[in-house]
Parts: C-alpha cells; sequence; structure tokens
C-alpha cells in the first residue's frame, strides 16, 4: 500500500498532510528541497510512514501541472 496525501478540515485546519499523520506535505517538501531524504525525515520524524518522500512530490509535482491563466483585468 502506497502513503497517501490527504486534507481534512478537522485536522490541521485543512492543511494538506500525510494520511495517518499530523505531518503537513509543505514541511515534507521543504525537508527535502534543504538536502534531507526519507531516513532523515523519518529519524526526526519517527511516525513518518514509508513512502512519505515520494507521496508528497507526487502531489507537488501534480500541482505543477496544474494550467494557470493570466488573470482577466481588474481581478
Amino acid at each position: 500500500m502506497s502513503t497517501e496525501v490527504v486534507s481534512d478540515p478537522e485536522v490541521l485546519h485543512g492543511q494538506v498532510r500525510i494520511a495517518g499523520t499530523r505531518i503537513p506535505v509543505s514541511l515534507v517538501l521543504e525537508a527535502v528541497a534543504a538536502g534531507h531524504d526519507e531516513a532523515d525525515l523519518r529519524r526526526g520524524y519517527p511516525s513518518l510512514p514509508e513512502g512519505s518522500v515520494p507521496a508528497a512530490l507526487r502531489y507537488a509535482s501534480e500541482l505543477a501541472r496544474e494550467e494557470v491563466g493570466p488573470l482577466s483585468p481588474g481581478r
């Protein structure tokens, strides 16, 4: 079973997080951007399930593919 990214308005004010934890995807992505790997993260956050880094990266990749058009004048 792969790790999932979820959001629930009742948990972390709806922030996107790693399923089964209160660890925001943003924390995982920031740590990866700073050069940490999954082993580093799991030492610091023992509740972080295996596969969390790939799940966070998949989520970020989906966001990066979103097409955003120019705003209309006045918006």
